[in-house]
């Protein structure tokens, strides 16, 4: 049953719409203004939605897609915790689903080959499946996002990516079934096997085929420590050829996680030196910065996890056999031994430290991009080392990830070299008037991507998010006919995820039965 459905009362709009009652969705109603869904993360965009649904099971999710699809208007958008950008998870006068209060499903399941894999609610934040998988199993996931207060349905629509995706691919590449809402109000469950057209269309598809109520995901027997490394850089090509070399590495020869970041060489507290070391007592001494390095400094971050019963000895041998083939600045290495737990909860330090400073509720215009190989050292003369120079009041995340971990059969589009580098501009900046104005760092990224464009660079958007449908059918290239055709198979009306501004509602209803 329907928890309740919070109407929205638009003030003086007194506009007649045809097929407008949502009446039909049980429970009770609450009357006046509620923000919530109307705003996201990024700060920027504000609509308001008609309604917000808090469906308990996958049924209710689909009762009111079908109410939805009956009316000549309605759209509907799933929403998670609410961290797009750019409110890709919001619906104009439609149905805004709160994924969050979605029935807590978690089991266990052992296969008869011995392979363990958890099911999860497609509304259960990453950070509790994280602490049941690990506290209760000695278990967890493969694939992470660095924030984990994500949803599961949220990070699957798009890709979920981190220091592990070298290895094991995007959080979309270790999922083998998930339960799925359809834009046509049926649910289905999907896999390589089964409905195999809806599953690879559902992963990284932006929530425009279907919303994800259930997912099951491949789990493993998780470390008990990780050995978290810092490692600074003043040469571009050195952190690219050590990244690269590291992320090529088989399984059980190499760090298990690698990310890279770039700052700025300054005292800067918020994008400087001071950004680098992990430990509470360790300093970085500017010092052994050679007097011939540029604007900004690199940075690899790595980890290598091991068990309680590992001798220190060992851990030591093997960090130091791969830390010395690297060519970093000899005297800015930073690492200490943390649990898996508090490894993969760090950023949780972070929003912590945003909420107290009163900057996590400020406007975020993040940008994130997959950018080619081949271009990532122009990247790098035109964008670190010139536009952002003096960084953006956060992390600028660089680090490269492998093409053939990615399944091209899911939606999610990537560039076509086999390494390429995701970048992130994470800003965390106060508003006006102690910080710039929202704008102008709106149109720094806007700089950013067509300077992209101009130089011919093989690049993708990541968390994409366009005006208009030139850009859409460029972003996707050759993949445009086959999305196409997926929304028309599995969502004909254009009536999920309509914050995407890739499809218009059409308007007409959907026969149901």
């Amino acid at each position: 049953m329907i928890a309740y459905l919070e109407h929205f009362v638009h003030g003086n709009d007194t506009e007649s719409m045809p097929n407008d009652d949502v009446s039909a969705l049980d429970g009770a109603f609450h009357f006046g203004a509620t923000a919530a869904a109307g705003k996201d993360f990024g700060g920027m965009k504000s609509v308001k939605p008609r309604a917000v649904i808090r469906p308990a099971l996958a049924g209710d999710v689909e009762r009111a897609v079908k109410e939805a699809a009956r009316t000549t208007y309605l759209t509907v958008a799933a929403r998670g915790n609410g961290h797009s950008i750019n409110g890709q998870a919001m619906a104009e006068k439609g149905l805004v689903l709160d994924m969050r209060a979605m029935e807590d499903h978690f089991t266990l399941l052992s296969l008869d080959d011995g392979s363990l894999y958890v099911d999860v609610s497609g509304g259960a934040l990453w950070e509790d499946v994280l602490k049941r998988c690990v506290s209760e199993f000695r278990l967890a996931p493969r694939s992470w996002t660095d924030y984990l207060g994500l949803t599961v349905g949220g990070t699957l629509s798009n890709a979920g990516v981190s220091g592990q995706a070298f290895r094991y691919g995007p959080q979309t590449a270790n999922v083998t079934e998930l339960e799925v809402v359809s834009g046509k109000g049926e649910t289905l469950v999907c896999s390589e096997s089964q409905n195999s057209e809806l599953f690879f269309a559902t992963l990284g598809g932006l929530g425009q085929f279907g919303i994800i109520t259930r997912a099951r995901v491949p789990v493993q027997q998780a470390p008990d420590m990780v050995r978290w490394i810092r490692v600074v850089y003043t040469e571009f090509g050195d952190f690219t050829r050590d990244a690269e070399w590291l992320v090529t590495l088989r399984e059980g020869d190499g760090f298990d996680y690698v990310e890279g970041f770039v700052f700025v060489n300054s005292d800067d507290p918020c994008n400087g030196w001071t950004t680098v070391p992990v430990g509470p007592n360790q300093y970085f001494d500017p010092v052994r910065i050679p007097s011939t390095a540029g604007p900004v400094l690199y940075c690899l971050e790595l980890a290598l996890h091991y068990r309680n019963q590992d001798h220190p000895s060992a851990v030591d041998m093997e960090v130091d056999r791969l830390l010395g083939r690297l060519r970093f600045v000899e005297g800015l290495k930073f690492s200490v031994d943390v649990t898996y737990m508090e490894f993969l909860l760090r950023v949780k330090r972070v929003e912590e430290d945003a909420k107290a400073n009163g900057i996590w509720d400020a406007p975020h215009p993040w940008l994130n991009m997959f950018v080619s190989k081949s271009n990532i050292a122009e990247f790098d003369r035109e964008v670190f080392k010139k536009i952002l120079k003096h960084g953006v009041g956060g992390p600028i995340l660089v680090y490269p990830l492998l093409r053939s971990k990615w399944d091209s059969r899911h939606s999610v589009v990537v560039p076509d070299s086999n390494i390429f580098y995701i970048i992130a501009l994470l800003r965390f900046i106060p508003p006006p008037p102690k910080g710039p104005p929202t704008e102008l760092l709106v149109e720094q990224n806007h700089e950013i991507i067509q300077l992209c464009y101009n130089r011919g660079f093989d690049f993708k958007l990541y968390l994409p998010h366009y005006q208009s449908k030139e850009n859409w059918m460029r972003h996707y290239g050759d993949k445009w006919s086959r999305f196409v055709e997926r929304k028309a198979n599995f969502d004909p009306l254009a009536i999920l995820a309509p914050g995407q501004k890739i499809f218009s509602r059409i308007p007409q209803p959907l026969s149901i039965t």
